[in-house]
């Protein structure tokens, strides 16, 4: 191999590391900032921060919202007792310019659920430990069904069809993704 050759490899060699290396560096930056937040457990005293309702002692799915600048939580996780409160919560922190980096809700297709009644309200329990929770985007809601949460009419999510499918049928409802409710899908409920 000539001199020429080998300068030759080695810038390629060269080049070829510098290119992967800022095609990581890149990907890093501007990749899922919140891929790597997982959830927290809302057990105890832990008060919703839209309405201040102690999140444990209310039925239905919950939620936490993970943000870019921690405040005004304090440093951890907005926490709510039921997924309207979730909602109107990150489009009103959006609408000030906020930035979301991941959202939790229960997902009902992994937790052991209990159905009750309360007069005429059918309710399920609420789950706070943190493997009860499942991204948004992964997430299908279902609206209008006969189950309510701790704000009354809710959305209950699931992760798995066949839990969705099951839930409508008995309970009724509508399905759409976790990730296409909007204010007007709240204002509906």
């Amino acid at each position: 191999m000539t001199e020429h050759q080998r300068s030759s490899v080695s810038r390629r060699s060269l080049l070829a590391g510098v290119g992967a290396g800022l095609a990581l560096a890149t990907a890093g930056c501007t990749g899922d900032e919140g891929a790597s937040i997982t959830p927290v457990p809302l057990d105890g005293e832990r008060a919703c921060d839209e309405c201040g309702m102690i999140i444990e002692d209310h039925p239905g799915p919950v939620g936490q919202i993970h943000f870019e600048d921690n405040e005004p939580e304090g440093g951890r996780p907005g926490q709510f007792c039921s997924s309207t409160c979730t909602y109107t919560y990150r489009f009103d922190a959006e609408a000030e310019g906020r930035t979301t980096l991941a959202t939790f809700l229960t997902d009902y297709s992994t937790v052991d659920y209990e159905v009750f009644t309360e007069g005429s309200d059918t309710m399920f329990s609420s789950h706070v430990k943190s493997e009860a929770f499942e991204r948004l985007p992964n997430l299908t809601v279902v609206a209008r069904s006969e189950v309510i949460g701790a704000m009354g009419p809710g959305l209950i999510p699931f992760s798995e069809k066949d839990d969705l499918e099951s839930f409508v049928e008995e309970y009724g409802g509508e399905s759409m993704p976790a990730e296409d409710v909007e204010r007007s899908t709240l204002e509906a409920l």
